[in-house]
């Protein structure tokens, strides 16, 4: 019997619903004004907002848990990754180990929580005189339980040795396809971090942004049928695929063990891919946590309230770094680390 090759068609929500081994993933767009300075909002621009707890889009932008500057300040993970990949923006990293960096446009951190950590993210209007336009997806992905209690681990992906395929037909409709996780057209992606489900290869584990030009089309080989394959189809106008139409917006769900062939619409479109096989253990979440038990989830709490994950380091819930501080990752162990162009 012939199989479908598309399984589901979903419209997104927030956060966007994923599959085994993904947990969820928030997109994140704020068109941010100018800064005021210090990096935040004005005060005449906060005005009308909830202020700590500010999700609702107004005016083209939201402040998140920030109280001046938008973003996420200090908050515990146990027992998965995170994997924020930055379109348009700047982020700014602080840890419970010490670690801190900043990353912009291109750029991808990897975060393995593993036992514990506090982080804070943070959206830093650098900009005084132009709009701080911000643009990131963040992945969570699972662990296993055998590496949910391993050590805190951090690696930064710059945009400048992140694999690109790019690839054009014979009227010269391209596509642009940045290689995050995993292997397309043969182009293997940078490793992740070392614990991860996705250093496996045999976990085939695939994490794509692809960009298409307006009726171009793109394609992605079959894989192993019992790996979990989906597109989050996130600007644009419609996709084309296996003969029905797509709209923008729409989460699909195909079947791995078929060839993918996409076909774009009239105006550019922006797809995400996440792809792997499933860990198919137990999932226990609660807030900034993941385990495979209730029990484990009610310990990790005692831990935390124990040791706060090392405490915070760092002089204020929301720190950034300096204004021109560039591009940059400090790990725990004191190494520094730049990418080859050190601009935002």
């Amino acid at each position: 019997m012939d199989r479908k090759l598309i399984k589901e068609v979903r419209p997104l929500g927030f956060p966007w619903e994923t599959l085994d081994p993904f947990l969820f993933c928030a997109y994140h767009r704020d068109e941010y004004p100018e800064g005021n300075g210090s990096m935040g909002l004005s005060i005449d621009k906060m005005q009308g907002r909830n202020i700590g707890q500010d999700f609702h889009l107004k005016d083209g932008y939201r402040m998140y848990h920030g109280q001046r500057i938008p973003g996420f300040p200090y908050h515990p993970h146990r027992g998965f990754e995170t994997i924020t990949i930055n379109k348009e923006g700047v982020v700014d990293h602080t840890d419970s180990l010490g670690a801190s960096g900043r990353f912009g446009a291109g750029d991808v951190q990897w975060m393995t929580a593993g036992k514990g950590v506090q982080h804070s993210e943070m959206f830093p209007m650098v900009n005084e005189h132009a709009p701080n336009t911000l643009e990131i997806f963040q992945v969570w992905l699972n662990l296993p339980a055998k590496k949910k209690m391993v050590a805190p681990h951090f690696k930064m992906l710059w945009k400048e040795a992140i694999p690109k395929v790019v690839q054009k037909n014979d009227a010269g409709r391209g596509t642009e396809t940045d290689v995050i996780a995993g292997n397309y057209d043969g182009i293997q992606a940078l490793p992740p971090t070392p614990d991860s489900w996705a250093a496996d290869p045999l976990n085939l584990v695939t994490v794509l942004t692809v960009k298409l030009d307006p009726e171009a089309s793109w394609r992605l080989p079959a894989t192993d049928p019992a790996v979990n394959r989906a597109l989050y189809f996130y600007k644009g106008s419609n996709l084309e695929i296996d003969k029905g139409q797509i709209p923008v917006g729409s989460h699909v769900v195909v079947d791995a063990g078929q060839d993918l062939e996409i076909r774009n619409g009239h105006s550019t479109g922006f797809v995400l891919v996440l792809q792997g096989r499933p860990i198919n253990e137990p999932v226990v979440k609660y807030g900034p946590y993941v385990m495979n038990t209730e029990e484990e989830i009610r310990q990790t709490m005692r831990d935390y309230g124990r040791t706060q994950f090392g405490g915070w380091p760092w002089p204020e819930q929301e720190y950034v770094h300096a204004q021109d501080a560039g591009r940059f990752a400090k790990h725990a162990d004191g190494r520094v680390e730049k990418p080859q162009a050190n601009t935002l």
